[in-house]
Order: structure tokens, then C-alpha cells, then sequence
């Protein structure tokens, strides 16, 4: 059994993570490294399993991430934003020559650490990054149509909502006023092309949709996701986009509203003789006002959804497929931090093909991802007696219109 050692695994994420791999029994030891060791340690002793224990990390030290990994035969890094670690992390982590995941969703970030492909085969480092949600099982369910379901893909269209979380932290405000801010890659009609949140050329690309569990026309606008960027380089596809949204609506357009008005700078403005980081006192406010508005609009539990839409033909005729993860029980935290999870499993199995940088689609075989994700969901839930995850539910709809359902 080998030592693992989960980066940022005391967070919403990252407890996910940790509490998983413990009660895995692949493991002699999990080490939950997180800048809160308080929380870290409760998370050690709520997966009940001896084999895990707490330290103390700082991701932004190159010295602290080599000591905290050292010895380790993986690292799982759930420590965001990933646009100001994953490189610090990923540099060490090759260095040591360790096996590695992550669930890195930023696309500049992740277009960064690609670049570390020809490193991490130089060091025979299997690097698996963006194995959460969205990128991640998005990822491999894209792959699974076009190359099993479909004969041809026109197009692959990720939508993902989620909310009520139990917490939220300063990272995940600041994850979104990054994702509103950066320019936004869309692959469309066979080539990258790159759109602004704000501008008319990515309001032209919000839409609604229909969420299975979270109800129908829910407003999705562009994220920066990698998903637009990786799978045109594996897949035959003309058409790539990625939209989300996070619920409550309200709670969403506050923080777009925000971010729009100029609140996110970071940028120093003087008041009353003292000086504001706008983007620190917004930061707060969203933080203090999502409480309010959970408790308003009744939101009631987490819960989330992410669908993959196939477009393309199958024998010479129309075919779409739907994919829809959906839980009335997990929301970002586990819906990400599972399929890390997984990943970090199939890699100490031997099952991730590498080595190099690679994204969930180029190294991950589908099939034996979803036939590890039941046990997996059982692990974390232990004696809860309640289903918690609702499973993949997929639709086919035809050249006429008609749609079948399956679940797995």
C-alpha cells in the first residue's frame, strides 16, 4: 500500500478526497495537507480510517509543497484557484518524480501546466489533471459518445449547475469574478475562438436549459472551462462550449452584477482616509448576502447537475445524446471530489496511461471510471442509509424527436 498525500484536503473538495482514499484501504497512509490544520485534522478523524493524519502546507512555497510530498507514491491537488498554484505544485510534484491528479478548471491554468507535458515524460510522471466534474467526467462522457455512441460528432455541449453548498470560501468568489474576467475559449465551427462574459459575443451564448432534479430554464452563461480546449485535440468534433451557472439565480447574478460593476479589482480605493480592496470587501458581502439568500429563497440542501449534449449522426441519420449527473444531495464538494477520487484510484491500480500531462479524455478509460463510481459513493456514505447519488441518467432523441431513457 502507498502513501497519498491530498493537497488543500480540508476543503469542499478536497475532504471529499481525503475522507474517500482513507476509507479505501489502498492506502498505509493519506495525508490531508491544508493551510487550516484544525480543519484538517477534523477531517482525519471524521473518515474514521487510521490510516489518515493532518499537517500544515502552504501551496504558494515550493519548499513546503517538496517537504509535505516527499516520500509520497501520489499527490492529489484540490488547492485553488489553480491559476495561482497548479504550476508551483505540478513543478515539484515532476521534480519528485510523483505521480499526480488534480481537478485544475482553469483554462488559462490549464494551457500553462499542458506545456509541462514534455517534463513530466522526461521524469515518467503520469500527470492526470481536471479529473473533477467539470472538466473531468465531462471529459469521458464526451469521449464515450463520439467514439461508441455516434458515428460522427457535430457537437459537444457541457451545462452544469449547482448550490446550496454547506460553505463557501473567499477562493470559490474569487474562482468566479476570474471566470467572468478572462477571455472565455469556445471551439466553434472547427475553430478556437475566444469570447468576453460581459461583451455581445459571450451574452450572444447564454442560453436556458432543463436540469434534471434542479428544474427547467435555468439560465447558463460561457465558463472558461478546459473542456472547449482539450477535446478538439482527441476528438473529431467542429463544436465545443461550456456553460453553467450557480444557484440559487440570485446568488449567480449578485456576483455577476458585482464583478460587472468593477467591484473585483484588486486595485486599492481610498476612503475616508484609508484605503479598500474592492475585491476583498466583495468578496465578503457575496459571502454574507449567499446566507441570506439560501435562507430567503428556501433553496433547502445542495445539489447539482452537470449534462453532456452529443450531437451528431449514427448510421447516416440524427442522433443526440444527453448525459445528466444529478444529485439532490451533492453539490460542488462531492460532485468534483469523487471522480478525483476515482482518478487517484485508477492511477494506483496501474489504469491511467501515461506518462505526460494529460487531460481525463486522453488517458482515462470511461468504462472503468463508471464502473468504479458506485463503490466509491458507497465509501463516503457509509451507514447513511440514504441514496445519495443519483446515478447517470442518459437520454437518446432521435432523427423525429423521440427521446429514451436509461439510467446507470
Amino acid at each position: 500500500m502507498s502513501k497519498i498525500v491530498v493537497l488543500g484536503g480540508a476543503g469542499a473538495v478536497g475532504s471529499v478526497v481525503s475522507m474517500a482514499l482513507a476509507r479505501s484501504g489502498k492506502a498505509r497512509d493519506v495525508v490531508i495537507a491544508d493551510a487550516n490544520l484544525d480543519k484538517a485534522e477534523q477531517v482525519a478523524h471524521q473518515s474514521g480510517a487510521g490510516c489518515a493524519r493532518s499537517t500544515r502546507f502552504d501551496a504558494m512555497s515550493r519548499e513546503s509543497v517538496a517537504q509535505v510530498i516527499s516520500g509520497a507514491a501520489l499527490v492529489v491537488n484540490c488547492v485553488g484557484p489553480f491559476y495561482k498554484t497548479v504550476r508551483n505544485v505540478l513543478e515539484a510534484v515532476i521534480a519528485a518524480r510523483i505521480n499526480y491528479v488534480d481537478v485544475c478548471d482553469d483554462v488559462d491554468a490549464t494551457l500553462d501546466i499542458l506545456g509541462m507535458d514534455g517534463a513530466a515524460r522526461e521524469a515518467g510522471v503520469s500527470a492526470l489533471i481536471g479529473m473533477g466534474a467539470s472538466p473531468g467526467v465531462t471529459n469521458l462522457l464526451a469521449r464515450m459518445a463520439a467514439e461508441g455512441m455516434l458515428d460522427e460528432t457535430e457537437r459537444i455541449d457541457i451545462f452544469h449547475a449547482h448550490g446550496g453548498e454547506p460553505f463557501e470560501g473567499a477562493g470559490v468568489v474569487g474562482h468566479r469574478f476570474h471566470c467572468m474576467s478572462v477571455d472565455i475559449p469556445m471551439f466553434l465551427d472547427g475553430k478556437l475562438e475566444y469570447v468576453k462574459y460581459f461583451e455581445p459575443s459571450g451574452i450572444a451564448l447564454r442560453q436556458k436549459f432543463d436540469f434534471p432534479v434542479l428544474g427547467e430554464g435555468i439560465e447558463i452563461y460561457p465558463y472558461p472551462h478546459p473542456e472547449q480546449i482539450t477535446l478538439p485535440r482527441y476528438l473529431k468534433v467542429r463544436n465545443v462550449t461550456n456553460k453553467g451557472t450557480v444557484l440559487p439565480q440570485e446568488y449567480y447574478e449578485l456576483t455577476r452584477d458585482i464583478c460587472a460593476l468593477g467591484l473585483a479589482s484588486k486595485e486599492p480605493v481610498q476612503v475616508g482616509g484609508g484605503a479598500v480592496v474592492p475585491y476583498d470587501f466583495s468578496v465578503a458581502y457575496i459571502l454574507r448576502e449567499r446566507e441570506r439568500i439560501l435562507k430567503e429563497t428556501g433553496f433547502g440542501r445542495q445539489r447539482g447537475c452537470c449534462s453532456v449534449v452529443a450531437r451528431g449522426t449514427k448510421r447516416g441519420k440524427a442522433l443526440e445524446i444527453r448525459f445528466h449527473m444529478a444529485s439532490e444531495s451533492q453539490g460542488l464538494g462531492e460532485g468534483t471530489g469523487l471522480p478525483a477520487a476515482i482518478g487517484a484510484l485508477l492511477m494506483l491500480d496501474g489504469r491511467i496511461k501515461g506518462p505526460g500531462v494529460l487531460p481525463p479524455e486522453a488517458c482515462v478509460s470511461p468504462a472503468e471510471f463508471l464502473s468504479k463510481a458506485p463503490a466509491i459513493t458507497r465509501l463516503l456514505h457509509e451507514g447513511e442509509g440514504d441514496k445519495r447519488f443519483s446515478g447517470l441518467l442518459v437520454q437518446r432523441i432521435d432523427e423525429t424527436g423521440r427521446m429514451t431513457e436509461t439510467r446507470l
